[in-house]
């Protein structure tokens, strides 16, 4: 996944109209990327016409991170959308398949038990040497849900790995390139937090960002919090919307307030609310409640 925003390119010089036929080293705008200059004497004559390309670069990426977000993963055995919560689902490394905690449970209770991966069949791994084995074999095949995994056993020094939050650090990215949210996600708690970096809050929205644009929901409030923090709130009322709608809680508390103080419409308030309330329903199933009721 990438920050920067698709735009068509002009193969030709903005300033002197030379084309790649004539200057083979013609130049991106840093800023928009969508213009090229064959060079800095172009560039710095043709500027006033284009003084405007940030802005407008500002508001293709504020399109895309406004855009509805990606559906969300399912899960690959009763195809219902996961659950928000990562505690109620597990990563198998045996198959690099999410499977939610209702369809573990009811392969638990059936005549093959509690032993096999209830996706693919394979005997869960027991011995942390199997379990770092069978995550490499998927992080070899670009499985970015291995690579946060992985990232996981360095944070925390399990399955026998030393703890070393900056090799942490490294693998998060490297998940999240490969399209994990929740990469991005901790990459950003963790740029805020200072953990194995240097506190950097813009680094923390940069990946809160990215996780958004992913279907992260939590990165998605705390830019809404952010973005309430600093008076503007018609971008934390976006952000608030969203995650509401793909059924978190704590934002739509957040757009009911805002509905309440005069900032969110009637029928904004409304339409969230149903959007929520349908998200919550596709994640329900009977096998998850009985899983949940269970004790830990």
């Amino acid at each position: 996944m990438s920050s920067s925003v698709s735009v068509p390119i002009i193969d030709k010089c903005a300033n002197c109209g030379k084309g790649e036929e004539n200057c083979s080293k013609l130049q991106k705008c840093g800023a928009c990327l969508s213009v090229r200059y064959c060079s800095r004497e172009c560039q710095a004559a043709h500027r006033p016409q284009h003084k405007k390309c940030k802005r407008r670069v500002a508001e293709l990426y504020d399109e895309k991170l406004f855009a509805d977000p990606p559906p969300r993963e399912e899960c690959p055995i009763c195809f219902l959308p996961l659950p928000l919560e990562g505690k109620k689902s597990s990563f198998k490394s045996c198959c690099g398949k999410t499977v939610c905690n209702g369809c573990m449970y009811a392969m638990q209770m059936s005549a093959e038990g509690a032993y096999l991966c209830a996706f693919c069949r394979e005997p869960n791994a027991v011995a942390a040497e199997e379990h770092i084995k069978r995550t490499k074999k998927l992080m070899d095949k670009g499985n970015g849900d291995a690579f946060y995994m992985f990232a996981g056993c360095y944070a925390k020094a399990e399955q026998g790995l030393p703890q070393d939050v900056q090799k942490c650090n490294e693998l998060l990215l490297e998940a999240g390139e490969l399209g994990c949210a929740q990469a991005y996600y901790n990459l950003g708690v963790h740029y805020n937090t200072g953990r194995g970096v240097e506190v950097d809050v813009n680094k923390a929205m940069h990946y809160w960002e990215l996780a958004a644009m992913g279907g992260h929901i939590m990165a998605r409030h705390n830019l809404g919090c952010i973005a309430g923090k600093a008076g503007k709130y018609d971008r934390a009322k976006k952000h608030y919307i969203l995650a509401a709608k793909a059924g978190f809680e704590i934002s739509l508390d957040q757009v009911k307030e805002g509905y309440m103080d005069g900032f969110v419409t009637k029928d904004e308030y409304a339409s969230t609310l149903r959007a929520y309330q349908k998200s919550i329903g596709e994640m329900k199933s009977s096998a998850r409640d009985i899983a949940e009721a269970l004790p830990n």
